[in-house]
C-alpha cells in the first residue's frame, strides 16, 4: 500500500515515531519480529490499538509470530520521511530557537535546519555552530533560493504572524509554531502548534487536583 493513500487520524499519526524508535531498537539488538505486546509497553497503550495501528499500515505479520522487524522499519520509514531530507529555516535564534537548530535527534527524521533569522541587530551577520544569523527581511528571498518546505517559528507571539506570512510567501508547506499563538495561514499550509505554556498548564494541574487532598 503506497503511504500516500493510507488514512490515519491525528493520534495514531503522533504514535508513529514511537513505534519507529522502539523497532529501531530492536532492530540494532538483532531481532528480526516484534509482537503488539512488545510495542504497546513502553507506550501506556493497549496492543490490540497497536494492532489497529500497524493493520492499517499493511500486512507486516501474523497473530502469535509478530510483525516482520525490517519491513515495518521500512513502511515507517517511509510515512515518516526519515528516509527524505526535509531542508527548513528557523526564525527567532533565542534560547529556544538555538537548542532546537543544535538538537541531533532531527538528522534521525531526515530534518535540517539550513537557515537562520532573527531581528536582533546583534545576532544578524553573527553565527551558530557555522551558520549565519540572517535578517527576517531575507525570509522570502533565501528560502525561494534554498526550495524551503518547512518554517520553524521561535519568536515572541506578537511578531509570529508577520513571520508566518512571511514563510506562507516564499512557498512553506508546512510551519512548526513554537509561539504561544495561533497562526492564520492559506489552507495548503499545514501548522503543527506546539504551545508549550498549555503544555505546562496540564501538568500542574494534574499536580493540583492530585494533592488537593493532602
Amino acid at each position: 500500500m503506497s503511504d500516500s493513500c493510507i488514512v490515519m487520524s491525528r493520534a495514531m499519526l503522533a504514535r508513529l515515531p514511537f513505534y519507529y524508535r522502539k523497532i529501531v531498537a530492536h532492530a540494532q539488538a538483532g531481532h528480526d519480529r516484534i509482537s503488539s505486546a512488545q510495542l504497546a509497553e513502553d507506550l501506556s497503550i493497549d496492543a490490540a490499538q497497536v494492532r489497529r495501528d500497524i493493520s492499517s499500515l499493511g500486512d507486516f505479520g501474523r497473530a502469535g509470530i509478530g510483525y516482520n522487524v525490517p519491513d515495518l522499519l521500512r513502511a515507517l520509514e517511509e510515512i515518516l520521511g526519515v528516509r527524505n531530507r526535509t531542508e527548513a529555516v528557523l526564525v527567532g535564534v533565542g534560547r529556544l530557537g538555538s537548542a532546537l537548530f543544535q538538537y541531533p535527534g532531527f538528522d534521525e527524521y531526515g530534518l535540517k535546519i539550513v537557515a537562520l533569522f532573527d531581528s536582533d541587530p546583534e545576532k544578524i551577520g553573527t553565527e551558530l555552530d557555522g551558520t549565519l544569523i540572517r535578517d527576517v527581511s531575507e525570509i522570502e528571498h533565501v528560502s525561494k533560493r534554498l526550495g524551503i518546505q518547512m518554517g520553524i517559528i521561535t519568536v515572541p507571539a506578537a511578531s509570529a504572524q508577520g513571520v508566518a506570512d512571511l514563510l506562507c510567501n516564499a512557498g512553506v508547506l508546512a510551519i512548526w509554531n513554537f509561539a504561544p499563538t495561533s497562526l492564520k495561514t492559506p489552507e495548503h499550509v499545514m501548522v503543527r502548534n506546539e504551545d508549550l505554556a498549555a503544555g505546562l498548564a496540564h501538568l500542574s494541574r494534574h499536580i493540583v487536583v492530585s494533592t488537593s487532598g493532602e
